[in-house]
């Protein structure tokens, strides 16, 4: 019998449709990259030529108003699907470079590096910055006001534990202001060599987080020895190094993997909603010219006559002309027994020509007044690092 044969042509498979599709996606994609690149190199030059203008100049290369303008027109105007958050992430490392490019910018913190200020830096300023660990906080404040560093990344309150007392006597004891602020959602783990809960002996950490852990140490770590330390890595680093039997410490889960430790527990703060304040701190004052950006917060500090109703006055012109005040914190000043000096947040721009004469009533009122700063409100950024714990840290 004859062979019969089928002349009808073959129709593709759905797999070779699907292949096809996704090669003229990866030509697309590739063309839209040397696109990007080719515009990303052209706002690199900008940047370079804005770089050689400001060259000898002591003007900052970090300009929050202005920043903070680009991101909410870009925001506003963002079509979709990109996510906001990502154009936020990803326009955070273009501004990162750009600051480079005009020139090198050393941004000192509390270190060593793996430290919630080391992270917290690295997501608002991006990681094209020369970050200068430093010892302690004071040295911090140091590094800025000497020039050392071109800024400094200080934590300054947290929503569970209050104010960081020793950052706020240090704005007493050197000349800087405050340029912004950053809001971090911070998360602890418990970090260690691999073993049950029951094998920790001894617990490192900062007293901050050592604080806002006390309860969870009570409750699954009851018999453990508790030490400050000066850092969370400092405490990490201590641990991974000294191969100490049954010691722990309490960090950001990322420096599990930066140091080779595990992450026997996570999520260990004794409240979820754990925040924390960071400022950042420069030698000069913050400069609005170039954004028409509000500054939507001053800081400052003052100190009051000693007579009856001396601090009900300052208070008084502040409510009187309908400012919104945020803080309000006493700290003992160094020397002068029984004496103290109020730092307070207030929702507006004290230097402003509309403010000038409310700035003059508080001048009056005071003893002694000092603007530490006006700037933009912070963002809230997410730096909790949390990681699968080996167990659960409820």
């Amino acid at each position: 019998m004859a062979a019969q044969y089928n002349f009808e042509p073959e129709t593709p498979s759905a797999d070779d449709a699907s292949t096809e599709r996704m090669t003229g996606l990866r030509e697309s994609i590739d063309a839209l990259d040397k696109d990007l690149l080719d515009i990303l190199n052209r706002r690199a030059a900008l940047s370079l030529e804005v770089g050689r203008i400001k060259a000898g100049s002591h003007d900052l290369v970090f300009k929050p108003f202005r920043e903070k303008e680009v991101l909410a027109n870009l925001a506003a105007a963002n079509p979709g699907p990109l996510p906001e958050t990502h154009l936020r992430s990803i326009y955070r490392e273009i501004f990162s470079s750009s600051r480079a490019l005009q020139r090198p910018q050393r941004v000192s913190y509390l270190g060593p590096e793996g430290t919630f200020s080391y992270f917290a830096g690295v997501q608002f300023l991006g990681r094209a910055v020369d970050f200068l660990p430093e010892s302690d906080i004071p040295n911090v404040f140091r590094a800025v006001a000497s020039g050392r560093a071109e800024l400094g990344i200080i934590p300054l309150e947290n929503s569970l534990q209050g104010t960081v007392g020793q950052s706020l006597d240090h704005f007493l004891q050197q000349k800087v202001y405050i340029q912004s602020e950053i809001f971090c959602r911070i998360s602890h783990s418990l970090l260690g060599h691999s073993g049950p809960l029951s094998s920790v002996r001894t617990v490192y950490s900062h007293p901050q987080p050592l604080a806002q852990c006390s309860g969870w140490l009570r409750s699954m770590l009851p018999q453990a020895h508790v030490v400050p330390m000066e850092s969370t890595a400092a405490a990490a680093t201590r641990v991974a190094e000294t191969n100490e039997e049954g010691a722990a410490a309490i960090g950001h889960g990322g420096l599990a993997s930066m140091l080779g430790l595990d992450v026997l527990a996570s999520g260990i703060e004794d409240l979820g909603d754990n925040w924390t304040r960071f400022v950042l701190i420069a030698g000069t004052p913050s400069d609005a010219s170039l954004s028409k950006a509000a500054r939507d917060k001053t800081s400052m500090l003052f100190t009051v006559p000693d007579k009856p109703g001396s601090l009900v006055s300052v208070l008084g012109t502040i409510a009187r002309n309908g400012i919104n005040m945020k803080k309000l914190e006493s700290r003992p000043m160094r020397g002068e027994t029984w004496k103290y000096v109020f730092f307070v947040d207030v929702e507006c721009d004290l230097e402003q020509d509309e403010y000038a004469e409310t700035l003059r009533d508080l001048e009056n009122a005071c003893h002694s007044l000092r603007i530490l700063g006006s700037y933009p409100s912070g963002p809230y950024l997410d730096v909790s690092g949390q990681t699968a714990d080996k167990e659960s840290a409820a």
